[in-house]
């Protein structure tokens, strides 16, 4: 399993869209998973792990929050520029430019 003595505090694999994040998103209360994976290759207790950046210390994760942030960031543009889309350009601009930066938060190196 891994994680037991590690004191960092980690992301989730799926650290654009956790199943936290998409609870909160969708209003959804209920039980979260005690274990998660994260963007390391552990499993640790979901207690070890956050999507903020400045809380993030484990610096593999902190790699994969960045590289999964600017990966949803080009998506979500190219999702923007399909017709029919369900977002404006402008508006999957501005979804992608809070990832860019929450990319460049995750480079950045904090989290102690």
């Amino acid at each position: 399993m891994g994680g037991g003595d590690d004191p960092h505090i980690h992301v989730e694999v799926k650290v654009v869209r956790g199943e936290a994040a998409v609870r909160t998103m969708l209003g959804i209360a209920g039980d979260l998973p005690s274990v998660v994976d994260t963007g390391c290759r552990l499993k640790v207790p979901y207690a070890m792990t956050s999507p903020r950046p400045d809380r993030v210390t484990c610096l593999a994760c902190r790699e994969h929050a960045r590289a999964e942030h600017l990966r949803f960031a080009d998506e979500i543009e190219r999702i923007g520029t399909l017709p029919g889309s369900a977002v404006t350009f402008a508006e999957a601009r501005e979804v992608a430019g809070r990832h860019r930066g929450l990319a460049e938060r995750f480079s950045s190196g904090g989290g102690g």
